[in-house]
């Protein structure tokens, strides 16, 4: 069983290891060595795939294997999701928001989990169990950059990982902020690039997303 508490240094340094999460839907489980050996390659070592396809266990076994790579499970709304990632190889979980249920799951099958929250009640909430890395969603929708600089000014204590309408054009502006930490983001691996299997492009796209501050 993993605490809040030790919840919360794991997805810390999960979060410390790049700039960039990419959030991956994955459809087709022949694509997943390919793309995870793309995306390490390329600086982002941290990838979530969600749980919105019929694939995605299977991904996340595929990928589970990949040297160098940490996998997490995205999308993960119920206990279920929490046993059935784990029981895939996930390293790790992300949930779009909280509740009760999904968090002390999460805790009973030792898995860290990074929980969504869109509001300073939200976020005062799961500090108040324990868990003081979140993930901001949807970022944009929620006001962007300037509502989470407003969250943080009085819960410094919070660190946040931002997705929801993320890509090139603004993650910087997240990234400079003191409360964000990382960014996930789904545009390092395109459907396009993924179905023509370029890995070199979505390499070349990694790298570009490495390199951001």
């Amino acid at each position: 069983m993993i605490t809040p508490s030790e919840t919360s240094v794991f997805t810390e340094s999960l979060c410390a290891k790049a700039p960039v999460i990419p959030v991956l839907v994955v459809h087709e489980p022949r694509h997943a060595k390919g793309l995870a050996q793309a995306l390490i390659s390329g600086g982002l070592p941290v990838l979530e795939v969600t749980l919105r396809t019929p694939a995605a266990l299977d991904v996340i076994r595929e990928m589970a294997a990949v040297p160098g790579g940490i996998v997490g499970a995205g999308t993960v709304l119920t206990p279920q999701d929490a046993h059935d990632a784990k029981a895939a190889g996930a390293a790790f979980a992300v949930s779009p928001g909280a509740t009760d249920r999904l968090l002390s799951a999460c805790e009973q099958a030792d898995l860290p989990l990074l929980p969504g929250a869109a509001t300073a009640t939200e976020a005062m909430a799961l500090l108040e169990r324990g868990y003081r890395v979140q993930k901001f969603f949807p970022a944009e929708a929620s006001g962007g950059a300037p509502a989470l600089r407003a969250i943080g000014a009085p819960l410094p204590q919070i660190l946040f990982c931002p997705t929801g309408g993320i890509g090139l054009h603004n993650a910087s502006d997240y990234l400079a902020l003191g409360n964000t930490r990382c960014v996930g983001g789904s545009w390092v691996a395109p459907q396009n690039l993924i179905r023509a299997e370029d890995w070199s492009g979505i390499e070349t796209l990694a790298r570009e997303a490495a390199s951001l501050h």
